[in-house]
């Protein structure tokens, strides 16, 4: 584990070092990220609504599989459209109880109208246009407190790929909550944002 935070006692430097996260601690973001950066053999932790959650082992076809659909998905997209960025699982800091990562973020560049910005440790802070999760084992998490703390941050769209039961859930941000997007007559999925961003 690193020692991150050095306080001098009688003269002796004493070392102290975070203790470890656990599912289940309530935490600010400001502690949680420090215990995070601490533990650098943690791949995924998130903090939302104050409760941290800890990522199990990765399914190949229940979310690794579908995450690389949908990187190469948002991929093309960004590399084709102006003012468009890409960011697979970034550590966003939405608010001092809210710090998630999730599995894939749409942002516009500042100049392009976007809201977030890169942090001098290199996270990313502020409202995502559009966050997209991939919903196997964690459905009952990413659509009811993530969606909350998503839609009270206002972020603009929100996708969930629910893996097991085959469906797609696209949400848009309106008076202050989520509505569903609708397919059209073809069974597309377009996103309100990101003109050209259909499913």
């Amino acid at each position: 584990m690193l020692a991150v935070e050095e306080r001098t006692r009688g003269g002796a430097n004493l070392v102290r070092e975070p203790p470890p996260l656990q599912n289940g601690d309530r935490l600010r973001s400001k502690e949680f990220l420090r215990r995070y950066e601490a533990m650098p053999e943690v791949k995924k932790a998130e903090l939302i609504e104050g409760i941290v959650y800890m990522g199990s082992p990765v399914s190949a076809e229940g979310h690794s599989e579908p995450d690389g659909l949908i990187h190469g998905w948002l991929w093309t997209y960004a590399t084709h459209t102006p003012g468009v960025r890409f960011f697979p699982n970034v550590t966003v800091i939405l608010d001092a109880d809210n710090t998630p990562q999730p599995d894939a973020c749409l942002c516009l560049k500042p100049g392009s109208g976007g809201r977030t910005r890169i942090t001098p440790k290199k996270y990313l802070m502020g409202a995502p246009e559009l966050i997209v999760e991939i919903a196997a084992s964690s459905a009952s998490i990413d659509l009811n407190d993530k969606m909350d703390a998503y839609a009270r941050n206002g972020v603009g769209e929100y996708l969930v790929w629910r893996t097991l039961e085959k469906r797609f859930d696209w949400f848009a941000f309106e008076d202050e909550n989520y509505v569903a997007v609708r397919a059209d007559a073809r069974g597309l999925l377009r996103s309100k944002t990101f003109p050209g961003l259909l499913l």
